[in-house]
């Protein structure tokens, strides 16, 4: 029995019952149940249901008992039917207000420093992240062309990664490991454009990032669906995206990519996705003159030297183009709360 709430979500749950593999049912009250959010086991069927059917399912041990008609057995060997008393939608003496543990910071706090081990595995100081330069994004190279459905949970999967969740650097090691590749269908691979070879994007994009080499992604429909998790949008960000264009995204992501500089863009024609091939280069063209309700050109230069111009659009605000401006929306809030 869970709370509806995050609970041991995303395949944190340490299984000692069963290995991966082995066919098996699990039944919670808890609010997500699509494969390896519990465990991490795609062989684990999980049901839904509320707290009274999991708790008469537990006790009768099996699946198929229904606990408004069958009968258990108490241990008197007595035949007995499960009733569900009245419950309180409401707390009649209110809630709990918990203890007061907020800790006020010192009015000057330029003496005070955050010290962070430089060998930590779990922790990892943020670096700003670079401020526009001023110049549209030219000839960059497409590090995925997402096929189909791309969660937060395929662009910066969960369960074990996530004990590295304060620490960027490493947290990147899973970048866009469950993204199927629109070109030829594999599961977090793609082509390194440095020296041709297929590697996991991870590591692409670790490569890309060291060579100093921005890169873009090209999304199908409803990109970024699922979790609000912010490291799907910080990961690419910091091992180098600039722009994702997709058929359309979640509405979290987007604004997540836009909180961490880059560019969320959606195909103006939905079809110009199936224009991008693996080897080709994208183009964003007229940043200077970004605005709200203002479309985006965009240049795909074809691997045979042809080129096609598409236009894409965009929810930027005003404020939000400032995030952009600025890098991210927290250096904004940086040269603000300074001035």
């Amino acid at each position: 029995v869970l709370a509806n709430a995050c609970g041991p979500c995303i395949g944190q749950w340490d299984r000692q019952d069963v290995e991966d593999g082995v066919p098996n049912s699990i039944v919670t009250s808890y609010n997500r149940n699509f494969p390896k959010r519990n465990d991490g086991y795609a062989t684990t069927h999980a049901f839904v249901t509320s707290p009274e059917t999991v708790i008469a399912l537990t006790l009768a041990g099996r699946l198929d008992f229904d606990p408004a008609n069958d009968t258990l057995l108490n241990d008197a060997g007595e035949e007995v039917r499960l009733s569900v008393g009245t419950g309180e939608e409401l707390p009649a003496q209110g809630f709990d207000p918990g203890a007061d543990t907020f800790l006020a910071p010192p009015e000057d706090g330029s003496g005070i420093a955050v010290v962070v081990s430089p060998t930590s595995e779990r922790l990892q100081q943020l670096t700003p992240f670079p401020a526009w330069d001023g110049e549209d994004l030219a000839y960059l190279p497409v590090l995925v062309k997402a096929q189909g459905k791309c969660t937060t949970d395929h662009i910066s999967m969960a369960g074990p990664w996530l004990r590295y969740r304060g620490h960027l650097e490493n947290i990147s090691g899973n970048l866009y490991m469950g993204a199927v590749n629109a070109h030829g269908g594999e599961v977090g691979i793609g082509l390194d454009i440095t020296d041709g070879e297929r590697r996991p994007y991870p590591e692409i994009a670790k490569r890309y990032h060291e060579a100093g080499i921005a890169w873009v992604v090209i999304g199908d429909e409803n990109m970024g669906e699922g979790s609000s998790r912010e490291h799907a949008a910080m990961e690419p960000r910091f091992r180098g995206a600039r722009a994702v264009i997709a058929r359309s995204f979640a509405r979290i992501h987007q604004t997540n990519l836009k909180k961490q500089g880059v560019l969320p863009l959606t195909f103006a024609d939905p079809a110009d996705y199936d224009a991008i091939g693996e080897r080709d280069r994208i183009s964003v063209n007229g940043l200077v003159d970004l605005a709200p309700d203002t479309p985006v050109e965009v240049v795909i230069s074809h691997e045979d030297g042809s080129s096609t111009t598409i236009g894409t659009n965009h929810t930027f605000s005003s404020d939000q183009i400032l995030w952009f401006h600025a890098g991210s929306s927290l250096n904004l809030i940086r040269e603000q709360t300074r001035g």
